[in-house]
């Protein structure tokens, strides 16, 4: 059974014609494909995102005269990370809590330190799952999540 409220929000409801929902509903976003991490040196970040993280290079491309297009993901994600230099009011090093999931975070932390990767704090237990964080060579933040089964 519907609520009069229910039935008196939905009649105050503006519908958009085109796609059929209300207004600042919903839109047809339907996953997020990348986004920008400022770095300060593309090779150095690309070193470090392909070769110590483990990440797939999906693009290395020319740009513009001194500009590249770098772009990495973890194995298989959708999301990528574009590593860029040119953007004024994105500083490298400011980002801070991006979240990289993992399956076995005792082995991937060790593989970090292995490869010279300083973890802050060591592994974190929570109620949904454990946690370590460290930093790229410019300073972003990155946490290594693995979040316990529900």
């Amino acid at each position: 059974m519907v609520s009069e409220h229910a039935r008196a929000w939905s009649r105050s409801v503006r519908v958009d014609p085109p796609v059929g929902r209300p207004y600042g509903a919903g839109m047809a976003i339907t996953k997020v494909q990348l986004f920008s991490l400022a770095v300060s040196d593309q090779d150095r970040s690309r070193h470090f995102y392909v070769d110590t993280l483990g990440f797939e290079l999906v693009a290395d491309t020319p740009i513009a005269p001194d500009q590249r297009w770098v772009q990495v993901r973890p194995p298989g994600a959708e999301t990528s990370i574009t590593l860029v230099t040119w953007f004024d009011t994105m500083l490298p090093g400011t980002t801070k809590g991006t979240v990289l999931e993992t399956d076995d975070l005792e082995a991937d932390v060790a593989s970090l330190g292995k490869r010279g990767v300083a973890i802050d704090g060591g592994i974190q237990e929570m109620p949904w799952g454990r946690f370590a964080t460290f930093d790229d060579p410019d300073g972003n933040g990155i946490v290594l999540q693995e979040t316990t089964p529900v």
